[in-house]
C-alpha cells in the first residue's frame, strides 16, 4: 500500500507580518522626526547665524572695556544684537523730537550736495520707507495675473500704484499698479512691469503663502489649519499603529 502523502502545512505569516509591522512603524517614525527636526534644526541654524553676523558687525564698533567678554572667560551670543537693538531704538527716539529732525535734516542736506552719495542715498532711504512703512500696502497683497501667455496665470506681488509720470506716459486704461513677479524657485529675483488694475485678480492669501507658493514651485499649497491639524493627527495615527495591523483590521 502507498503510504499517505504528508499533509501541506501552510506557512506561518505571523512573524512576517510582525517584521514587517515593526519595520513600517520605524519607517513612519523616521520620517514623521525628520518633519519635525529638520525645519527646527534649519531655523535653528539660521537663526545662529544672523547673530553671529550682527554680532561680527557690532561688537567691533563698542570699545572691548566695555564688553562683557572682556572679562568673562566665554563669549555672550546675542550681545551685538541686543546693542544693535538699543542702538537704533534710541536713534529713532531722538530722531522723533526736534532737536534729533534738526540733525537728520542737517546730514540729509549735507549728502544731498555730494554728487555720488545723494542719489544712492535718496534711493535707499525711499525703499527702506516703502517696505517698513506701517501705512504702506506695497507687497502686502497678492494677485495673479495672465503672463507669460492668455490662459497661463502667475502668481504676483502688488507694489505701489503707477506715480503721474508713469500714468500719463501709458495708453488710458484706467489706473496702473505695479506688480512684481517672482521667479521660481528664488522669490527674490523676477519682473516687475505696471498693468492695470483691472486686469490684476487680488488673491485672499497672505504673502507668506504666496512665497511658499513660489519657492515650492506649487509643492506646498495654503490649507486651512484645521485641515492641516486633521493629517498630522492621522499620521501620527498610522506611525502609532502601522499599515500591517490597519490593513488586518481592515480585512477582519
Amino acid at each position: 500500500m502507498s503510504e499517505p502523502s504528508p499533509l501541506i502545512q501552510e506557512p506561518d505569516l505571523s512573524n512576517a507580518r510582525t517584521r514587517v509591522s515593526v519595520r513600517g512603524r520605524l519607517r513612519n517614525y523616521f520620517f514623521t522626526g525628520v518633519i519635525v527636526a529638520g525645519p527646527l534644526a534649519i531655523t535653528i541654524y539660521i537663526t545662529w547665524w544672523c547673530i553671529s553676523l550682527i554680532d561680527g558687525w557690532v561688537k567691533p564698533l563698542v570699545p572691548s572695556a566695555y564688553l562683557p567678554d572682556h572679562y568673562l572667560p566665554f563669549s555672550i551670543p546675542g550681545l551685538g544684537l541686543v546693542i544693535a537693538f538699543v542702538a537704533l531704538t534710541t536713534l529713532g527716539a531722538l530722531t522723533a523730537n526736534l532737536v534729533g529732525r534738526s540733525v537728520v535734516e542737517f546730514g540729509e542736506v549735507l549728502l544731498a550736495r555730494t554728487p555720488v552719495i545723494s542719489g544712492l542715498y535718496r534711493g535707499l532711504r525711499q525703499v527702506f520707507e516703502t517696505l517698513f512703512s506701517t501705512s504702506g500696502t506695497s507687497f502686502r497683497t497678492v494677485g495673479l495675473v495672465e503672463f507669460p501667455v492668455k490662459g497661463t496665470w502667475s502668481v504676483v506681488f502688488l507694489s505701489a500704484p503707477a506715480g503721474p509720470d508713469v500714468q500719463n506716459a501709458l495708453p488710458p486704461a484706467g489706473d496702473y499698479v505695479g506688480v512684481f513677479l517672482p521667479c521660481a524657485p528664488n522669490p527674490t529675483t523676477g519682473f516687475f512691469f505696471y498693468l492695470p488694475r483691472s486686469e490684476v485678480i487680488e488673491v485672499p492669501m497672505s504673502v507668506d503663502d504666496a512665497a511658499k507658493l513660489v519657492m515650492s514651485a506649487g509643492v506646498i499649497q495654503p490649507e486651512d489649519p484645521q485641515s492641516r491639524l486633521h493629517a498630522m493627527a492621522a499620521g501620527l495615527r498610522v506611525a502609532q499603529v502601522g499599515p500591517v495591523e490597519i490593513r488586518d483590521r481592515q480585512d477582519a
